[in-house]
């Protein structure tokens, strides 16, 4: 199963927010399509997402985990960026269309990298809630 790093509190917005587009200025393999992976929440924090994310108690209130594995989303299509999938769509890029998201109960602890990449042992045995 494959990963995908996500800065906070995107991250956090596919888990428990309602996001179901990613922005990525590439598009995912072929081979990805249509396949379970694992969401990373990253170490790193996006400031802009306030502007974005309006709902601040909300976010306020997301676990922010960082450094971890906190979902799992089929990454069910993509498509070029048109200005659609707001408010989630970035206006440039690829738009990963993400169903399916189920949190885990309990964040998993690993090193994160960039693209897709692929975990090791110990982290494919995660559960969801």
């Amino acid at each position: 199963m494959k990963a995908l790093t996500v800065h906070q509190p995107w991250a956090d917005a596919i888990a428990y927010g309602g996001k179901r587009i990613e922005n990525r200025s590439w598009t995912p393999p072929a081979a990805a399509v249509g396949s379970t992976i694992l969401i990373h929440a990253g170490k790193t924090f996006d400031p802009t997402a306030r502007f974005v994310i309006t709902d601040w108690k909300a976010l306020d209130n997301w676990p922010d985990a960082r450094g971890a594995i906190i979902a799992t989303a089929v990454l069910a299509g993509h498509h070029r960026a048109d200005g659609c999938c707001a408010p989630w769509g970035d206006a440039r890029g690829h738009h990963w269309q993400l169903t399916d998201v189920q949190p885990l109960t309990e964040p998993v602890p690993c090193r994160g990298a960039q693209r897709l990449w692929t975990p090791g042992v110990a982290v494919q045995a995660i559960r969801t809630a």
